[in-house]
C-alpha cells in the first residue's frame, strides 16, 4: 500500500524541531540562516527578512551549491506557506546533515498574520 501524503507528513514531524515565530526571531537575531522553500512567485510577494530562497522541488540539488549553506551545522530556520513542504525539507536536510535545523510552525501565513517583518522587493508592485 503506498504512503500518503499526511503519513509523510507525521513521520518527519516525529524527526524536526518546530518553533515558533518568537524563537524565529530570536535565532534571526542570533545570526540563523533563514531558508524560504516556496516557489518564486510566493517569494517575490513576500519573505522574511534575509532569506534565502531554494525552491522544495530542487533543494536536494542546490543546497550544497548555495553560499549561506556550506556550513551543515550553522543555525537553520525553514519556512514555507504553511508548513507542509518546510516540514518535508527541515526532514530532508536534517538527512543531508544539517544538525541545528528548525521549523518555523504555521510558515509565512503565521508570520506575516502576527507583527513579524516581512520583506517585498522593490520590483513588485502590490497596488
Amino acid at each position: 500500500m503506498a504512503t500518503t501524503k499526511e503519513e509523510l507528513l507525521n513521520q518527519a514531524r516525529q524527526n524536526i524541531n518546530i518553533i515558533d515565530a518568537q524563537q524565529t526571531e530570536q535565532y534571526m537575531a542570533h545570526g540563523a540562516t533563514i531558508l524560504d522553500v516556496r516557489e518564486p512567485s510566493e517569494f517575490d510577494m513576500g519573505h522574511l527578512p534575509d532569506a534565502v530562497h531554494i525552491p522544495r522541488g530542487l533543494l536536494e540539488f542546490m543546497v550544497g551549491n548555495h553560499p549561506a549553506l556550506q556550513d551543515s551545522s550553522k543555525t537553520l530556520v525553514v519556512y514555507c506557506k504553511n508548513g507542509g513542504r518546510s516540514t518535508l525539507a527541515t526532514d530532508l536536510l536534517q538527512r543531508m546533515g544539517f544538525s541545528d535545523i528548525h521549523m518555523l510552525a504555521g510558515g509565512f501565513d503565521n508570520w506575516s498574520g502576527t507583527i513579524h517583518k516581512v520583506e517585498i522587493p522593490d520590483n513588485q508592485y502590490l497596488g
